[in-house]
């Protein structure tokens, strides 16, 4: 099994979070692919792919992400599972937690991908939020915020780690 790793990143908290998902799962079990550098296509080459996004401002996408969004609408991600992380800032910007996450999750759901590694809302504070799944229960990924919780990102990267290599085995 191999596992694609895309991620953006303006800040570096997210490629930070991908090389920690690498050490946790890794390093000859994942590939980290900088969707700068690379063409988001090359995902097609994997079954598991995981991806990783920060919600900017207010409930906006993270520009390496913003300047390839429409190529998500070329690729058949029938045949994939993809799970989510998101970085977000659930004090400051309150009404849009996570809202790039959830955005992300619809686009590769319309392209046909089955979606694994759902994350509990306890422990988060935030008035609205894009990433939740319908009965608003669940993020449709992990949820980071580096800004006000980075005190416990160890223990959820960990803890989702574990629950996406399972959820995936599960279904093979």
């Amino acid at each position: 099994m191999k596992i694609g790793l895309f991620y953006g990143s303006t800040t570096c908290y997210t490629e930070i979070i991908a090389e920690k998902i690498q050490a946790l799962i890794g390093a000859d079990l994942v590939d980290i692919v900088n969707i700068k550098d690379q063409s988001l296509a090359l995902c097609l080459d994997y079954d598991f792919i995981i991806f990783g996004i920060s919600t900017w401002d207010y409930g906006e996408i993270q520009e390496d992400w913003e300047s390839i969004w429409s190529d998500i609408n070329q690729l058949d991600l029938s045949d994939k599972i993809i799970a989510l992380y998101g970085m977000g800032d659930q004090i400051g910007y309150s009404e849009w937690f996570q809202d790039a996450l959830g955005m992300l999750h619809e686009q590769v759901l319309v392209q046909g991908a089955k979606t694994i590694g759902y994350w509990p809302i306890q422990g988060y504070e935030f008035t609205a939020s894009k990433a939740l799944t319908a009965d608003g229960e669940l993020f449709v990924g992990l949820s980071l915020d580096e800004d006000s919780q980075y005190n416990l990102t160890d223990d959820r990267l960990d803890t989702w780690c574990e629950q996406v290599l399972l959820e995936y085995s599960s279904l093979l």
